[in-house]
């Protein structure tokens, strides 16, 4: 084989809701393209990322954190998690290294086998951890389960990253690549500009929203000066959440556009001109059209 073959193949990032997924995702494709948030279940649909490993194209299929579902909405996401999982060349499971093995971690295992992929396990967050627990945990869990390669990482600070993004790029079956060398994300930048958007608003409000609020870009227009004028609706479930998105004086919704804006801009390499509405947009989670937005399928119970 020579060295000038492409490889390219999908990775789907598994793991419990807050294992760091979306801080991995995003420090091994060196852009942002999935929304990292201290609130659990921020990431809703299958957020592709695209990064480069010499000769190799890595398509990560960043899946929604894995729970146990008690909403319509948390079934969709579980069902399109392992859906993601299922059609991915390698599965890497990604563990929080210092909760371990709880009840969670365990119902992943529990399914693990079901998915015909090989798998490799991430532990992340091993700055936080000492060494011998680490070593003990990554023993536990594979003697739980059948990884062929052990990896530890610090997602944030992006310490074992590289030889993770290697050894994925060396497991990649021979064949073109799928995307142009420079697309990191095959997410339309309308969707990442809502999901910043959203991001922003749950760094300043993550105790007082439910996580069902959900942002929409509703218009980007391209202007003759070469900026871009961007109108987003966030939907709220009710009149209370309005005015705590909006805040006294208007103060809240103004924080969180501009540094939605700041960010959005240099996602889009262009000045924006960003304005934000909030609406009330009732038992959303109820509505079919708003599931197929997100890329979930609707479950009829």
């Amino acid at each position: 084989m020579s060295e000038h073959e492409t490889r390219c193949g999908f990775v789907a990032l598994i793991g419990a809701p807050n294992a760091g997924k979306s801080t991995l995702l995003n420090q091994l494709v060196g852009a942002k393209v999935s929304i990292v948030s201290r609130k659990v279940q921020t990431t809703r649909a299958l957020v592709r990322g695209i990064a480069l490993a010499g000769a190799a194209q890595i398509i990560f299929v960043d899946t929604p954190g894995i729970f146990s579902p008690k909403r319509r909405l948390d079934r969709a996401m579980v069902t399109t998690a392992w859906g993601g999982a299922g059609d991915a060349d390698v599965v890497a499971l990604l563990v929080d290294a210092r909760k371990g093995v709880d009840e969670e971690v365990e119902a992943i295992l529990a399914r693990l086998g079901e998915l015909r992929a090989p798998k490799v396990l991430v532990l992340n967050k091993i700055d936080l951890i000492a060494r011998d627990q680490l070593l003990a945990l990554a023993q536990t869990l594979n003697e739980k389960a059948t990884f062929k390669e052990t990896f530890m990482v610090s997602a944030l600070k992006g310490d074992g990253t590289a030889r993770l993004l290697e050894k994925l790029g060396a497991m990649m079956k021979p064949g073109p690549w799928l995307y142009p060398e420079d697309q990191v994300s095959d997410a339309p930048l309308r969707a990442l500009a809502a999901e910043i958007t959203r991001e922003k608003l749950f760094e300043r409000l993550h105790d007082e929203l439910p996580y069902e609020t959900t942002v929409e870009t509703e218009n980007w227009t391209q202007q003759k000066d070469g900026s871009a004028r961007i109108e987003q609706v966030i939907y709220v479930a009710r009149d209370g959440q309005k005015k705590i998105v909006i805040g006294e004086g208007g103060r809240m919704i103004k924080s969180i556009g501009q540094s939605a804006r700041k960010e959005i801009a240099e996602a889009a390499e262009q000045n924006v001109h960003l304005f934000l509405f909030v609406k009330v947009r009732a038992n959303w989670v109820d509505d079919p059209e708003r599931y197929r937005e997100m890329g979930l399928d609707f479950p009829k119970k």
